[in-house]
């Protein structure tokens, strides 16, 4: 497992204080997958009902508050796929 990822499951876990209501993953490319769900954040690749994948620079500034996750999306730095209410849901949580 690589250090970003071990880096972000704390960072998530801590902004996703009582879990996340829905079943997330974040794919950052080239590092592994992060699932967000009501036990929180762990490391892990598995279905999900919203898949957003986003580069290490971005995932970062956006976990960071750098970068808002709905900016990012709209600018084609974060791709989404699945259930766009899943994805505004977390964007809330993360801004």
């Amino acid at each position: 497992m690589s250090a970003v990822i071990d880096t972000a499951v704390v960072q998530l876990s801590e902004k996703l204080q009582g879990g996340f209501d829905g079943l997330a993953k974040f794919v950052i490319e080239g590092e592994g997958a992060i699932m967000l769900d009501a036990g929180g954040a762990r490391a892990a690749d598995e279905e999900a009902d919203v898949t957003m994948t986003a580069t290490t620079e971005v995932f970062k500034a956006i976990l960071d508050g750098e970068m808002n996750p709905t900016m990012a999306f709209m600018s084609g730095k974060l791709k989404i796929d699945g259930s766009m209410g899943q994805a505004m849901k977390l964007a809330a949580v993360l801004s």
